[in-house]
C-alpha cells in the first residue's frame, strides 16, 4: 500500500505514527478491489511523515492506493501485539 504526503502535518486527534509504535501497534492495509494485503512498515511511515503524523484510519485511508492494481478501496486492521511477554522465563518454584 502506498500513502500520499499531502495533509500530514496538521494537528492530531488521536493516534499517531509513533504513538502506534510505542504501543507496539501493527496496522495492516487491505485492497477491496484485488484483496491483497500488506502490513504497513509504521516506522518508515514516521521517518517520512513525522512522529506527530495523525495514524487514525480516516487520517491514512484517503492517503492510500494499492502498490498493485491502484485501486483506492482500502482497508485498515489495527492489531495490539499478542505475543505471549514471558514465554521464555523460568517458573519460581
Amino acid at each position: 500500500m502506498e500513502i500520499q504526503s499531502k495533509d500530514v502535518n496538521r494537528e492530531p486527534a488521536g493516534w499517531t505514527l509513533q504513538a502506534l509504535i510505542d504501543a507496539a501497534m501493527s496496522v495492516t492495509g487491505g485492497c477491496l478491489d484485488c484483496h491483497r494485503h500488506q502490513k504497513l512498515d509504521l516506522p518508515a511511515l514516521r521517518d517520512r511523515f513525522g512522529p506527530d503524523a495523525p495514524a487514525m484510519e480516516w487520517d491514512l485511508r484517503p492517503k492510500m492506493k494499492c502498490a498493485v492494481c491502484g485501486g483506492k478501496r482500502i482497508t485498515l486492521t489495527y492489531s495490539p501485539d499478542t505475543s505471549p511477554k514471558d514465554l521464555h522465563r523460568e517458573s519460581r518454584t
